[in-house]
């Protein structure tokens, strides 16, 4: 008898919570709700992630891609002309959504503040990735970090929450503060690749040696050229990481 009780007090107990959770939930959607990571308005319907008329506006990433970073690809290649002639740290990478479309979105979460769009594309990774994750086994997800400045200023890491969010629906642990940016560098985006290349250097450290970590996926916002890809590969293969993949937001157009 004492232990139907207590089932039913802890059943109780734990329906309180969730009724406490839900209008918790409730009372922060009507105080800061949550806006829609393709046309920033605020959700519609009340409740969702992204407004129902915003919906496949973001255009998921099809075969054909490159079998090496997976970029999408104009033919039936197996490899774009950058992995043809570039030999790559990792073994491979994926991506959710062509770049055109998911740019401007990618923009506000990264410099908007925005990071409740974190959500969504951790749901859609999930959905589109997970089986590639999954394959994989990975000991973690390991999100490209920011250097202290560049946090400081932006208040967040987008590569982590985006690598949290996608590990909280994966069930795969995130590894964070163990692969660290000692090298401030600059934006990458108006650089050719032999600039990236060269402002990469010696860019990414490992600072916990009590870590050890055999196969990971790095988590990044967007590939493109693969020069920070690969700068962060080398540091991981120094300290002893044997399989390193990729999964990222966006990609570019192979050829």
């Amino acid at each position: 008898m004492k232990s139907r009780v207590k089932m039913w007090k802890k059943s109780e107990a734990g329906k309180g919570r969730r009724i406490w959770s839900e209008i918790y939930g409730g009372a922060l959607q009507l105080l800061f709700p949550l806006r829609c990571p393709v046309c920033d308005g605020i959700v519609s319907p009340s409740g969702e992630k992204i407004c129902l008329d915003c919906l496949g506006r973001l255009k998921l990433l099809t075969p054909p891609w490159c079998m090496k970073c997976g970029k999408k690809l104009r033919d039936e290649e197996e490899y774009c002309a950058d992995c043809r002639k570039k030999e790559h740290g990792y073994r491979r990478g994926r991506a959710l959504y062509e770049y055109e479309s998911a740019a401007l979105s990618i923009y506000r979460f990264k410099y908007g503040g925005r990071r409740e769009y974190a959500a969504f594309y951790g749901e859609q990774a999930a959905e589109y990735l997970g089986d590639f994750v999954r394959r994989i086994g990975p000991d973690a997800l390991v999100p490209i970090p920011l250097h202290r400045k560049r946090l400081a200023a932006r208040g967040y890491n987008q590569a982590e929450l985006l690598a949290r969010a996608i590990g909280e629906r994966l069930g795969v642990p995130v590894c964070t503060g163990w692969l660290i940016r000692e090298k401030n560098t600059r934006p990458l985006k108006y650089e050719n690749p032999q600039e990236r290349q060269n402002n990469l250097k010696k860019a990414f450290n490992i600072t916990q040696n009590d870590v050890k970590l055999e196969k990971i996926v790095i988590v990044d916002d967007i590939y493109t050229t693969g020069s920070t890809m690969d700068e962060v590969s080398g540091a991981l293969k120094a300290a002893g990481v044997k399989e390193i993949y990729f999964i990222a937001l966006a990609c570019g157009t192979g050829i």
